[in-house]
């Protein structure tokens, strides 16, 4: 390991020393702080991001935004982490809440704001310190956020950016200082992430892939689902983990509800990302478009039709593509990460239903139905950590947000969260 690594290791240990002993409400007080900066300079951090991995400024204004809005949440969170009474015949009779230690977070490029700090701000406020392993194309993100902290007033060490490969996150998990690691993305980083912490009995928190469905039934808003359907699957590029993936309709609106579907779609045309009327803009990286290209032949050579065609227009740019699919087509085992969406046609609501739950993965659905009972079904029987009802799948800090199955486990946001890297200590006895 470099000198310079195992130093900011050392560092944010000795910090953690002293940062778990600060108040509750003192550490509130430094991230009310650090928000009000985001906010302040949201724009020039969007510009960051749009550089880094060119989403459309609007956007990436947005997510500095949303960032400053979670941190705030947190700022003026309860403190569910004082020590718990438990009535018993016992003079002491209590549970403790104390933080692990120095916490790795793995964080990736679509979001380069908000999932670095959606995953550091509750495991701070919770009395660790954190250090940040960020995609290799966003370190510009992970060094102002390092910043903001430090303007803000954190000791140093709480928070520390590290400049490095995946081939170094092994060695950075397995060292002695870090106590859990907290990672968001592919199934196959989970997974190896997941192994290593594993052997080295640390807790480990994952937020995975998603090929969400959106579920419209014959009594939808189609309008509304329609404008919503489009956005939900081409924000960011389709970069998103909880972006709609699949659109599973039912038959009896089909010959209605796509067409207003695909005129909304079509909205979405590439341009300048850094122009504030842009909804698209180009896909991180050159790779990555390489991949959506070769799962859209896939698809194909399988049995999709073309609704939409898939067309690439630069290295990283497509007009985004739609496409019907059939149960069986092995592209619904896969998430497709970029502008490429997939319909199903469903005859009842049970069908839409074995259809939305046949898959690895179970982060998030859309239902969109005016009947309570209808929504009741879906709400009991979706195999995901969340289920939205006539909206899109959108974070929001005051709940909890989190998959199953393939998608990982744990929980982000809410007070949930503030709960994942602590230790629960029991105090019995007279």
């Amino acid at each position: 390991m470099e000198q310079l690594i195992e130093d900011k290791l050392i560092k944010a240990d000795k910090a953690f020393s002293v940062w778990k002993k600060v108040p509750f409400e003192e550490r509130q007080k430094l991230i009310a702080k650090a928000a009000e900066i985001f906010k302040t300079h949201s724009e020039k951090f969007g510009k960051i991001i749009t550089t880094e991995m060119n989403k459309p400024v609007s956007q990436s204004i947005a997510e500095v935004e949303k960032s400053a809005l979670m941190m705030n949440y947190y700022a003026d969170a309860e403190n569910v982490l004082k020590p718990e009474k438990v009535d018993s015949e016992y003079r002491y009779s209590e549970i403790h809440y104390e933080p692990k230690g120095v916490i790795l977070g793995v964080m990736p490029w679509n979001f380069p704001f908000w999932q670095v700090l959606r995953f550091a701000t509750p495991a701070i406020l919770s009395g660790n310190t954190v250090v940040l392993k960020h995609a290799s194309i966003c370190f510009g993100s992970g060094n102002v956020i390092e910043q903001v902290f430090l303007e803000a007033g954190f000791p140093e060490g709480v928070f520390q950016n590290l400049e490095v490969g995946h081939k170094e996150v092994k060695e950075i998990l397995e060292h002695k200082t870090i106590k859990g690691v907290s990672l968001t993305g592919s199934e196959k980083a989970g997974a190896e992430v997941a192994s290593i912490a594993g052997q080295n009995i640390k807790k480990s928190l994952l937020e995975l892939g998603g090929s969400d469905a959106f579920i419209v039934l014959d009594d939808a808003d189609l309008d509304k689902a329609a404008k919503e359907g489009a956005k939900a699957r081409l924000q960011n590029c389709g970069q998103t983990c909880v972006a709609a993936k699949r659109f599973i309709v039912d038959e009896k609106v089909e010959d209605e509800f796509l067409p207003k579907f695909i005129e909304e779609y079509k909205k979405y045309i590439p341009a300048d990302p850094m122009d504030k009327e842009t909804l698209i803009g180009g896909m991180a990286r050159p790779d990555l478009a390489d991949d959506l290209e070769n799962q859209f032949k896939k698809a194909l050579e399988n049995g999709a039709e073309i609704i939409i065609p898939l067309e690439r227009i630069s290295d990283i740019e497509f007009n985004p593509g739609l496409i019907r699919v059939q149960e069986g087509n092995p592209i619904l085992q896969e998430e497709l990460f970029g502008p490429l969406g997939m319909v199903m046609i469903a005859k009842n609501d049970e069908e839409a239903l074995q259809m939305a739950n046949d898959i690895p993965f179970g982060l998030s659905n859309s239902v969109w139905t005016a009947t309570k009972e209808r929504q009741l079904f879906f709400i009991e029987n979706l195999e995901s950590g969340t289920v939205n009802i006539n909206r899109m799948t959108s974070s929001d800090p005051r709940f909890p947000f989190g998959g199953t199955k393939s998608s990982g486990y744990g929980t982000e946001l809410s007070l949930h969260a503030l709960k994942e890297f602590v230790i629960t200590k029991t105090i019995v006895g007279n």
